[in-house]
């Protein structure tokens, strides 16, 4: 059988976020029979896998679970790529959620753009009472707000994306090297490079970005960015520009995204942002200069 849509949600320990996202996903306003979710546990030490069987075994929309030991993002989504019967891949990770009409508005707006290889949903921010939840959420808001994709240094995530499946497969998938970070921006140029379109879209979803509620979570994090970012650096000869991932010139650059984070949201917290890009630009040069040239 051949579906309109697959959805795919990758996830690891997700235990506290999973149920939401699977929810969101169960809940469109969409016909189910055209509609298959493939989920994939890439080596859960919690309650993920549970919680995936178990809104598996609750729905009428077709299901399928693939689990191992840890793998790498990059095996985890070319798992969806590989076993997809939809046209479409609706891209979901474990701690995001979509409206219950975005499935209607990114396939709608796929059909209507037969060259588009990939379609960018618009990020709402939802978290306003943590304010390092809220910093960083803001320049990804600024980002699928205001940006056209069309810049060979603007590649979108795979956050709230949509994939035409034949692009995806033209290009060879994920790269399985990329085991922490920068798969799908490293899809994204490929995809980009072979002639497909990249597209802005109006449908909504929210990230809750759990684990990241404290300076310290945030420093970790962007450590770990940093580290895993080289092997993008280096495959993309300079994609990744060491001078605006500088924590001084990030500081002028976020300038803009303050202006346009706070027209978007009206929150005065928004003018702290140069403030914080610097600080996780610190994390990721310490993280980018831990790990040894590929």
């Amino acid at each position: 059988m051949t579906f309109k849509v697959t959805i795919g949600i990758c996830a690891k320990n997700a235990e506290n976020t999973i149920a939401a996202a699977i929810e969101s996903a169960l809940w469109q306003d969409f016909p189910l029979n055209l509609i298959e979710i493939i989920l994939v546990d890439d080596g859960s030490e919690d309650k993920t896998l549970e919680l995936m069987k178990k809104y598996a075994s609750n729905t009428d929309i077709a299901v399928r679970i693939f689990s191992s030991g840890w793998k790498g993002i990059g095996k985890a989504r070319n798992t969806v790529v590989n076993n997809a019967k939809g046209t479409y891949i609706v891209w979901l990770d474990s701690d995001q959620t979509i409206e219950k009409d975005f499935l209607k508005k990114q396939v709608s707006l796929m059909e209507k753009n037969p060259k588009a290889g990939i379609a960018v949903a618009e990020l709402e921010l939802r978290e306003r009472g943590n304010s390092v939840l809220v910093l960083e959420q803001l320049p990804a808001v600024v980002e699928h707000s205001y940006q056209n994709w069309i810049k060979p240094s603007k590649m979108p995530g795979t956050c709230g994306a949509t994939y035409r499946v034949m692009s995806a497969k033209e290009v060879g998938g994920f790269d399985e090297k990329i085991s922490g970070l920068g798969e799908d921006i490293d899809m994204a140029r490929r995809i980009s490079l072979a002639g497909w379109g990249i597209i802005p879209g109006k449908a909504l979803f929210y990230e809750a970005h759990s684990g990241i509620s404290t300076w310290p979570d945030l420093w970790r994090r962007y450590v770990s960015r940093g580290f895993h970012s080289k092997y993008l650096y280096e495959k993309n000869c300079g994609f990744i520009s060491l001078y605006r991932m500088n924590p001084i010139s990030s500081f002028f650059i976020s300038i803009m995204y303050a202006i346009k984070g706070y027209k978007k949201t009206k929150l005065k917290i928004a003018f702290l942002l140069p403030f914080h890009f610097s600080f996780k630009m610190f994390a990721w040069f310490y993280g980018f200069s831990k790990r040894k040239k590929l």
